[in-house]
């Protein structure tokens, strides 16, 4: 199986003599270039960098672009090809700009650990985004040999992330990960996301058979282990399938539009067709369908509150790249006093 096999997607979009390769590495403005053949280290060309100013395109992990080869094992990037998806958070900062975590992704690996990193909060978040970026996600929860309540932890995940498949392996023995193995299909690309020292890197030096990816040992104080990925970098499994590693996040800004944070909450938006009014805020109203899932036990309340938390998130987000900062704080402020005199 060609491990670089380009989709007619990407070829459609140039001539056929245009030279095409895939980003499989990315460090600060230095990119990997790979062919089925060829490796090369390569930047951006002149033109790109002009024409960034105004398009923003900037070449990501497992973006197919058009490039220029030079000098034997060197090559300038002249175009990035449209993107099939797009995984990617708000930047850091008080702006609304855009950081692209992955492109061209099939599939997600949420990777949590079992253990001091758990948390069914931060994993709907991750949902969230793996929606917006159009792949499909799945969840895998690693360090299952230090967990003592594997079943407990998996049951508050489904309650979480109804419909997401979810995985546990220890990474470390291999246990699990002929169940996860499943996921892997020949020709698609699945990325990695997660926390600091959630154990992407072992993962991966599992799935490929090889210690490729550094790993550091966890700390024996309390069990977490340590961030080692610096870099975005893409690996060929032998089936064909290709992964994406990627630096821990210490936190998840979510970019995108309030039907991708539906999708993720299908539960809710499910039970909201079944409320008396159509506008319930399923917070005092009659005849709403959430609270009474709630009071019976049948939808935790802290998933209703992180519901409620990230639609206000993607608010704020569409309101600033609307009107700006200011007058979006000025909408809300106002939005809020106006609720308190009700």
């Amino acid at each position: 199986m060609n491990q670089f096999f380009i989709h007619d997607y990407f070829k459609d979009q140039v001539e056929e003599t245009a030279r095409i390769g895939r980003i499989t590495r990315t460090a600060q403005d230095i990119y990997t270039v790979r062919t089925e053949t060829d490796s090369y280290t390569a930047t951006v060309s002149g033109k790109f960098r002009y024409d960034a100013e105004v398009s923003q395109v900037w070449p990501a992990i497992g973006d197919w672009v058009v490039y220029e080869p030079f000098d034997q094992d060197k090559a300038r990037i002249d175009r990035v090809l449209n993107r099939r998806t797009v995984l990617s958070r708000k930047a850091a900062g008080t702006g609304n700009d855009e950081q692209i975590i992955a492109a061209n992704v099939d599939a997600v690996f949420i990777v949590t650990s079992l253990v001091k990193e758990f948390n069914v909060q931060r994993i709907e978040r991750y949902v969230m985004q793996v929606y917006e970026s159009g792949a499909t996600p799945a969840i895998v929860c690693t360090k299952r040999d230090l967990c003592d309540d594997v079943k407990n932890k998996i049951t508050q995940i489904e309650r979480h992330a109804p419909g997401v498949p979810v995985y546990t392996v220890n990474s470390l023995d291999g246990s699990g990960i002929d169940r996860l193995e499943q996921e892997l299909i020949a020709g698609e690309t699945i990325s990695l996301i997660g926390s600091s020292g959630v154990g992407k890197s072992t993962l991966i030096n599992r799935l490929l058979g090889e210690a490729i990816q550094q790993t550091e040992q966890v700390r024996e104080e309390d069990g977490r282990g340590r961030h080692t990925t610096t870099h975005r970098e893409l690996f060929s499994l032998s089936n064909g399938t290709v992964v994406i590693d990627t630096p821990g996040m210490r936190e998840l800004q979510l970019f995108g539009e309030s039907a991708n944070v539906d999708a993720a909450f299908s539960d809710i938006e499910q039970l909201s067709l079944q409320c008396r009014f159509r506008d319930c805020s399923h917070d005092k109203e009659p005849g709403c369908a959430v609270t009474k899932a709630i009071e019976v036990d049948e939808l935790p309340f802290a998933r209703l509150k992180n519901y409620n938390k990230m639609l206000r998130e993607v608010e704020r987000l569409n309101l600033k790249d609307k009107y700006g900062t200011h007058r979006t704080n000025r909408i809300l402020h106002g939005s809020n006093a106006k609720k308190g005199q009700m």
